[in-house]
């Protein structure tokens, strides 16, 4: 059984990856400040908004999905109401 964390990544998918980010002069400064004023790394930051985006779009995509089979059937109440 393979269990998920919050972000929908499976521990033993990929242990370790490094990776280069390459930012612009602008998103680099904001990003330092933005560490710098919560006494935190700029990778830490940087892998909270990755895991963030990715539970954002996880949710999102299943909600879509959810709404994409459910709302036909209900296609009819919903004209009636909108009127």
């Amino acid at each position: 059984m393979r269990l998920l964390d919050p972000a929908g990544i499976t521990p033993d998918t990929i242990f370790c990856m490094a990776m280069t980010l390459r930012l612009e002069d602008a998103e680099a400064a904001a990003l330092r400040k933005r560490a710098d004023l919560e006494a935190r790394s700029m990778q830490d930051i940087a892998r909270a908004a990755i895991r963030e985006y990715i539970e954002h779009h996880s949710r999102q995509d299943l909600i879509d999905g959810i709404l994409d089979r459910e709302l036909p059937q209900f296609a009819e109440a919903l004209e009636r109401l909108g009127r």
